[in-house]
C-alpha cells in the first residue's frame, strides 16, 4: 500500500500536501508505527514500490511556499539565513554530518527528509532554532513547520579536524560532489527529460529522501531518494564513499508515467564559456573560463574518444552511438592555474565526473552532448547524458546501476596517449593577396602520454583522419623538442556553410597510439 501506509513493514510518508490558506504548513507526515527492523535493502524496495504507485497516478506539482512565507525572498536575504553547525544531524556522532537548507529564493518547494536509524524510519522535523536569521523581519515570517529545501553532507575530506562539504542535494534532482582538494563545479542530476528538444525540457525532482545513519567510524554513507515528474518516477540509492576520488554507487528503478519522452540517464551539467580552442573572444582578463573542457567516452568497442567542448553560436546537439558503453564523463583536463589566472573561482581545481555502468550492460543507445550558446559564466550551458534506443518499459521497472566518480584525471585507466590541448586559428598564409577566407582553418592538436611518449621522433607515426565536410590537408606531425609531446597540425578547407565533424588519431604500423580526437567545427563565415 502507498500514500502513507506501511509497505514491507515500513512506514512510507505521503507526498507533500498543498499549502492551505494563510498557513505555510510543511508536508504532513504520519508518525512511524511499531514494525520489524527495516534494512537498507528493504527501504530501497519500499521506495521503488512508492515510485511505481506514483507512476500510476496523475502528476501533481509540488506545492510552493507562498510569497508572504518567504516565497519572494531576495538572494541577499536568503544568504543571511545560516544553518547552525551544532544543529547538524549526527553532530559528533559519526564522520558524516548533515546540514539542511532553508526554503526561499529559488528553492520554494520543501522536500520530505527522513532518517533510517536502528532499523526505524523517522521524519526529520523542521526547526527554526537550527538557523540564524540575520535579515530584518525574516524570522517572523517563518512558520514552525516550514520544511527543508535540501541538504549538504559533510565529512573530514581534506583534514581530520574539519568536516568539509562533500555533497549537496538541492533543487530539482541536482546534486554536486567533491573529492579531496576540489572546488564545486559541474553538477549531476537524477534524470534529464526532453533536454534540448523543441517541446521544452522537463525537470524531474527529488521529492523525498531517506538518510541512513552511518556507524561512528563508517567511511561510506547511504541515502535513498524518490524522484517525480510528469513523465517518469523513480527510486534511487546512493552509496557515497569520499576520498581522493569520491565514488558514488547509484542504483535506480525507473517507471514510465507518460510515453513519448527522451529520457537522459546519468546526466551531467556543466559550464564552458571559452577555452584554448575558442575563436570567440570575451572582454575578460582570464585566458580560459570553464568548469569542464571536454567530453570523454570509452565505448563498448574499446575506443576512447575525446570531444573538446565549445560555446556555439546556436544550439548544438551531438549523439555518439554505442552498444554497452563502458564509460563517459565531463572532464576538466586542464589543471594549470596559469591557463585561468583566477584565484577566486579555482577553475583549475574543478571536479571531473566519470560515469561507469555497472552490473548489466546498458545495450544500444547514444551519449548525447548538448552545447548551448552563452554569454556569461553563471549559465550552465553543457549537458551530457545517455539515451537508450528503446523507450522505458511501461509495464515494469527499468533497473539500472552505475558508478559516478569525482576525480581529477581518468587517464590512469587509459594507456593510450591523450589529447593535451586543441588550438585553432585562421589557416591562410600571411601576406597572400587576396587573403584566404576565414573558413580556412588551421588546427593544432598536442598528444601526450602512453607509448607515444617514449617513441623516437624518427618512428613512422602517422595520423588517421576523416571529416564529414570540407577537406583536411597539409598535415604535419612531429615530436616537440625536449618534451614527450607530439603535435599534429592540419588545415581544414571548404567547410564554409556546413558543420564539419572531424576525427583524428595516431598510429604506428597499424597500432593505435592515441585516443580519438573528435571535433565539431562551426563555420566562422556563418557569423
Amino acid at each position: 500500500m502507498v500514500g502513507g501506509i506501511a509497505l514491507l513493514g515500513l512506514l512510507v510518508f505521503a507526498p507533500a500536501q498543498a499549502w492551505a490558506g494563510e498557513s505555510a504548513a510543511a508536508p504532513k507526515q504520519e508518525q512511524p508505527v511499531k514494525a520489524e527492523a527495516v534494512t537498507p535493502e528493504m527501504l530501497y524496495e519500499t521506495v521503488a514500490e512508492k515510485a511505481r504507485a506514483l507512476a500510476g497516478k496523475p502528476y501533481t506539482a509540488p506545492p510552493e511556499i507562498p510569497s508572504d512565507k518567504l516565497g519572494n525572498l531576495t538572494y541577499e536575504d536568503f544568504q543571511k539565513i545560516r544553518f547552525r553547525k551544532e544543529a547538524a544531524l549526527w553532530h559528533d556522532q559519526a564522520l558524516f554530518e548533515v546540514q539542511f537548507f532553508h526554503p526561499g529564493f529559488l528553492y520554494k518547494s520543501p522536500v520530505i527528509i527522513n532518517t533510517l536509524e536502528d532499523g526505524k524510519v523517522a521524519p526529520i522535523p523542521f526547526r527554526k532554532s537550527s538557523f540564524r536569521y540575520d535579515g530584518e523581519g525574516v524570522e517572523d515570517k517563518v512558520p514552525d513547520d516550514l520544511g527543508y529545501a535540501g541538504f549538504r553532507i559533510q565529512y573530514p575530506l581534506n583534514s581530520p579536524g574539519y568536516k568539509d562539504e562533500l555533497a549537496v542535494f538541492l533543487g530539482a534532482s541536482y546534486f554536486r560532489l567533491l573529492a579531496r582538494n576540489q572546488y564545486y563545479g559541474l553538477s549531476a542530476r537524477g534524470l534529464a527529460v526532453d533536454t534540448a528538444l523543441p517541446k521544452g525540457e522537463e525537470f524531474p525532482a527529488f521529492r523525498e529522501f531517506w538518510l541512513v545513519k552511518p556507524a561512528r567510524d563508517a567511511t561510506s554513507m547511504t541515502l535513498f531518494a524518490l524522484l517525480d515528474s510528469p513523465s517518469v518516477t523513480g527510486a534511487y540509492r546512493f552509496i557515497i564513499t569520499p576520498g581522493t576520488r569520491t565514488v558514488v554507487d547509484v542504483d535506480t528503478a525507473l517507471f514510465q508515467r507518460d510515453e513519448g519522452h527522451q529520457i537522459g540517464i546519468a546526466p551531467l551539467t556543466s559550464m564552458f564559456l571559452y577555452g584554448e580552442n575558442s575563436t570567440r573572444r570575451f572582454d575578460d582578463f582570464r585566458p580560459e573560463v570553464h568548469d569542464s573542457d571536454g567530453l570523454l567516452m570509452y565505448t563498448g568497442s574499446d575506443e576512447w574518444i575525446w570531444r573538446p567542448l565549445t560555446n556555439p553560436k546556436k544550439l548544438s546537439v551531438s549523439a555518439f552511438m554505442d552498444n554497452n558503453p563502458r564509460g563517459f564523463g565531463l572532464l576538466q583536463r586542464d589543471r594549470n592555474y596559469n591557463n585561468y589566472l583566477d584565484f577566486e573561482t579555482h577553475y583549475h581545481r574543478r571536479p571531473s565526473l566519470w560515469i561507469e555502468p555497472t552490473g548489466k550492460g546498458w545495450g544500444k543507445g547514444s551519449v548525447h552532448l548538448v552545447e548551448i550558446p552563452s554569454n556569461e559564466e553563471v549559465n550552465d550551458n553543457i549537458v551530457a547524458f545517455w539515451v537508450f534506443d528503446s523507450p522505458l518499459s511501461a509495464d515494469q521497472a527499468t533497473r539500472l546501476s552505475y558508478r559516478m566518480t569525482s576525480l581529477d584525471r581518468v587517464e590512469e585507466t587509459n594507456h593510450l596517449a591523450h589529447v593535451l590541448r586543441t588550438r585553432t586559428g585562421w589557416g591562410g598564409v600571411p601576406g597572400t593577396k587576396p587573403p584566404a577566407p576565414k573558413s580556412v582553418r588551421r588546427f593544432m592538436i598536442d598528444f601526450q602520454g602512453g607509448d607515444l611518449a617514449s617513441l623516437n621522433p624518427e618512428q613512422p607515426v602517422k595520423p588517421e583522419y576523416e571529416t564529414t565536410n570540407g577537406k583536411i590537408d597539409d598535415l604535419v606531425l612531429h615530436k616537440l623538442p625536449g618534451t614527450d609531446i607530439w603535435r599534429l597540425s592540419f588545415r581544414l578547407q571548404g567547410a564554409k556553410e556546413l558543420l564539419a565533424d572531424m576525427r583524428v588519431f595516431l598510429t604506428l604500423r597499424g597500432k593505435r597510439l592515441t585516443e580519438t580526437w573528435s571535433y565539431l567545427y562551426e563555420p566562422i563565415d556563418a557569423e
